[in-house]
């Protein structure tokens, strides 16, 4: 199977630190990888590499090779339609300050849909897709800002949806969510694989074992193992993710 994602050798520097080191690892499609680690250890900064985020941090540079569909990303890629094939979904929620229907149908509108209709459909699909579309389908109209903590994350969820992405990154998405929200976003993240590549970084090892397919294990800035998420929980090839998962550190 091709791989959607394919890193290979990568580093990467904010300035004079080297927050990642030799980086190779291949991601597939259809799948959920999760990415775990201590805090500082690279997580996030792999995840915002992979839709060049990161090239917004001054003093920031990429060395090595990300292909998407077996393109480099950093060779002459449009950079507006790779943020489109590949969205990302933040840590905290961050609707725009607008209308629940306008911050679906933002993303579309700049991709040059301009149809009341088609963006009606648009929006309907992606709220749908993002299981939120009953709870709020009688307050398109209303405030986005007026939603609580996990419908946000869920509406923030059908935003990238609705630029029809293939692969969705997601930061930590339910650690400032309560445990049904959380519960929700999870059977969300498992329905959506069926049709997207997920890659999420998480904190909560439970999480990981619940909702991926393979996991990465990231210490330092270096990648320490990586495979099936059974094998990295159960048997890992080494000491320091055996150490990790355990809960002896980090």
């Amino acid at each position: 199977m091709r791989s959607k994602l394919s890193i290979k050798e990568l580093d990467f520097y904010y300035g004079d630190f080297k927050a990642l080191h030799k980086v190779s690892m291949e991601i597939e499609p259809n799948k959920v990888t999760a990415l775990i680690g201590p805090s500082g250890c690279g997580k996030s900064t792999l995840l915002k590499t992979l839709n060049r985020m990161n090239d917004l941090v001054a003093g920031s540079v990429v060395d090595g090779t990300v292909l998407y569909d077996g393109d480099d990303i950093y060779g002459k890629y449009d950079i507006i339609q790779l943020r489109k094939k590949i969205g990302m979904v933040f840590q905290s929620p961050n609707p725009f300050a607008m209308s629940i229907y306008d911050n679906i149908a933002y993303g579309p509108r700049i991709h040059g849909i301009k149809n009341k209709k088609v963006l009606d459909r648009i929006v309907e699909k992606s709220l749908r897709q993002a299981a939120i579309w009953e709870e709020i389908k009688n307050r398109l109209k209303g405030p986005a800002l007026g939603l609580s903590g996990g419908q946000q994350q869920r509406l923030c969820i059908a935003r990238v949806l609705a630029v029809e992405p293939d692969v969705i990154l997601m930061d930590e998405p339910t650690s400032a969510l309560d445990p049904v929200s959380t519960s929700r976003i999870e059977d969300l993240i498992d329905e959506l694989k069926k049709e997207y590549t997920i890659i999420i970084v998480t904190h909560n090892m439970q999480q990981a074992g619940r909702i991926s397919d393979s996991t990465a294990f990231f210490l330092n800035g270096y990648l320490e193992e990586m495979g099936a998420t059974e094998k990295i929980f159960f048997n890992p090839d080494s000491k320091k993710t055996e150490d990790y998962i355990s809960g002896k550190f980090g």
